[in-house]
């Protein structure tokens, strides 16, 4: 036997005893949350985030609702359970924590959903007109059920809007991009994903992005298909708003840095219009970087598959780093909705922070985030630096929530360590 064959068969058997120590086995048990029992019978799928999202092994739930995934050797998973029809994910353990996932009935109508907040970001450019709009979209069923249907989200573009991207957000989760369904009716479409039960103040949230030809002026006629509880038009510096045909916008003043408008009570059948004229982008966040295209992902099957998730860069926005300021702006937008919201019901709110920050930890796994450059100064950039402020700021809420009384010590304990666990799993990402 030649040295080359001898070598080779010895690199053979290194690659494959190396592969049997890293693999391991995944165990939890599911619930399903609408009936307070175990999940039988469901499909558990262990997904390959570093080959493309694929399936890498398969089980179903036993009367208890208990599996066992084995995974092929070290890497970082994601968890999918499929439950009638709707998926659910977290990120597989990287140690010998169960993997226990929750689920939820799921129904094509549901009492409780609805658009806390339909926005839209603008800006101007040469001759294009930019529009991101978001969908803050609840659903506060009781018990809890997720919303889906082959259609699930409807939304209808404003006459002569090229669509660019979409990109979906369950409650407690990271963005994920996502093809929208074309439907008969011109410039409709619908997001195929289900609308699960909001997490505390977690809400889904879909986004579009889309453009025009312009020639410095350029009117809207809006027609929602759903009725909302906030229309909002958020307008770049440098560009002249006018409501038209007497609609009825509130100016407020939620950021310095872009003009806010809101309109309150909005219903199917109603026309909401409006003028724009000026040129303005939207304010650069510090260290954003310039961001790519993305490429297709498996999200638009039905039942919403998770597609590529959205770190840094944001695939939306495209070259577009406008977005990124914008990102920022409608945070504080829709912080503004839920305080609101949150003021407006009657008596004290139960929270469940404990079980809602574990939720968001599991939909954020550390290799599925896109690794990127430090920025100068040696600090994450874009995206990352922005995920890694808002666990911090998640911290910091979670001491306010403490010392106000609204959770109680073993809920703050849990909370904390799994929002300080994820911390440190990005920090060392970007080391």
């Amino acid at each position: 036997m030649s040295k080359g064959v001898r070598l080779l068969i010895v690199s053979g058997a290194v690659a494959a005893a190396s592969a049997v120590a890293h693999s391991a086995a995944v165990s939890g048990t599911v619930t399903n949350k609408t009936t307070d029992k175990p999940s039988a019978g469901d499909k558990v799928v262990l997904v390959d985030v570093s080959a493309g999202m694929a399936d890498a092994a398969t089980a179903v739930t036993d009367k208890d609702g208990k599996y066992t995934l084995q995974t092929p050797g070290a890497g970082a998973f994601l968890i999918r359970v499929d439950h009638q029809g709707g998926t659910y994910f977290i990120a597989a353990p990287q140690d010998s924590t169960p993997a226990n996932i929750t689920v939820y009935d799921v129904a094509a109508k549901v009492d409780g959903v609805g658009i806390d907040a339909d926005m839209m970001l603008i800006e101007a450019t040469g001759s294009t007109l930019n529009v991101r709009e978001r969908y803050l979209v609840r659903n506060s069923s009781s018990p809890p059920r997720t919303q889906f249907s082959q259609n699930g989200f409807e939304i209808v573009l404003p006459e002569g809007a090229v669509l660019e991207e979409a990109a979906a957000t369950r409650p407690g989760g990271l963005g994920t991009r996502t093809h929208l369904a074309p439907l008969p009716q011109k410039g409709h479409y619908a997001f195929n994903v289900p609308i699960q039960p909001d997490q505390g103040e977690k809400e889904t949230l879909f986004e579009v992005q889309y453009r025009f030809a312009y020639d410095g002026k350029h009117t809207f006629a809006i027609r929602p298909l759903m009725p909302a509880d906030n229309f909002v038009v958020y307008t770049a510096k440098g560009i002249e708003f006018s409501a038209k045909d007497g609609a009825p916008f509130r100016a407020t003043q939620e950021d310095p840095r872009v003009e806010t408008h809101v309109v309150k009570g909005v219903h199917p059948g109603d026309v909401i219009a409006f003028n724009v004229s000026g040129q303005g982008q939207m304010p650069q966040d510090q260290g954003a970087a310039p961001t790519q295209k993305p490429s297709s992902g498996p999200l638009g099957k039905p039942g919403g598959g998770i597609g590529e998730p959205i770190g840094s860069p944001d695939p939306l926005s495209g070259s577009k780093t406008w977005l990124l300021g914008g990102l920022a702006v409608v945070l504080a937008g829709v912080a503004f909705f839920v305080v609101r919201r949150r003021s407006a019901m009657a008596g004290p709110v139960a929270s469940e922070p404990a079980v809602r920050a574990s939720a968001t930890i599991d939909e954020l796994p550390r290799a599925a985030v896109p690794q990127q450059r430090t920025a100068a100064g040696g600090g994450p950039s874009g995206g990352q630096g922005v995920l890694i402020e808002s666990l911090k700021e998640e911290l910091f809420s979670l001491e306010q929530d403490k010392v106000s009384g609204k959770i109680s010590s073993s809920e703050y304990a849990d909370a904390k360590s799994g929002l300080e666990a994820m911390l440190k799993r990005v920090l060392k990402a970007n080391s």
